[in-house]
C-alpha cells in the first residue's frame, strides 16, 4: 500500500494530493492513509500539509527513494519470525534450531532488503507508464 500512495504522489508530480484521493485509488479509508503517511512522513519520504492547500507530496525525487526505504518505513516487524516458544533443549535439533534459523533469516531479510534497495519509486513508474494502462498525467 506503501509503495502504491508513493507511486500516486509520483504520479502528481509535485501536486498536493489529499488522503481522500489517495484512499479512492487504494480502495481504502482515508483514515488508513493518514496513518499510513504519518510513518511516510516520520522516515522523510513525503511532506504534508493542513489547511488551505492541503494534502501530501514526496519529499525528494521519485529517483532518490528507494523500495528498501519505503519497506523500513512501514514495516515494523522482520519479514521472518522464530516461533515465540522455546525449543526442547534437550532435544538435538531443539537445541539450537533458533540459533540457525535467525541466522538465515537475518540473512534472507539483508538480501531481500538489499533487492529492494536497488529498484526506486520511479522505476516503479517507469514500469506503471510502461504496461500504457495510465494515460494522462493528473488522473490516478
Amino acid at each position: 500500500m506503501a509503495v502504491h500512495v508513493l507511486a500516486v504522489l509520483a504520479y502528481k508530480e509535485g501536486d498536493r494530493v489529499t488522503s481522500a484521493f489517495l484512499a479512492a485509488s487504494v480502495n481504502t479509508n482515508p483514515v488508513v492513509i493518514r496513518r499510513l503517511l504519518l510513518s511516510l512522513q516520520k522516515s522523510r519520504l513525503v511532506e504534508t500539509c493542513k489547511g488551505v492547500g492541503s494534502g501530501s507530496r514526496l519529499s525528494r525525487s521519485p529517483r532518490r527513494i528507494n523500495l528498501a526505504e519505503i519497506y523500513r518505513a512501514v514495516e515494523d516487524t522482520e519479514s521472518f519470525a522464530t516461533p515465540a516458544r522455546k525449543p526442547n533443549a534437550a532435544c538435538p535439533v531443539g537445541h539450537c534450531i533458533t540459533e540457525t534459523l535467525f541466522r538465515l533469516f537475518a540473512s534472507a531479510q539483508s538480501a531481500m532488503e538489499k533487492d529492494l534497495a536497488k529498484t526506486s519509486l520511479a522505476d516503479v513508474m517507469d514500469a506503471v507508464k510502461a504496461s500504457g494502462v495510465c494515460s494522462g498525467k493528473k488522473a490516478a
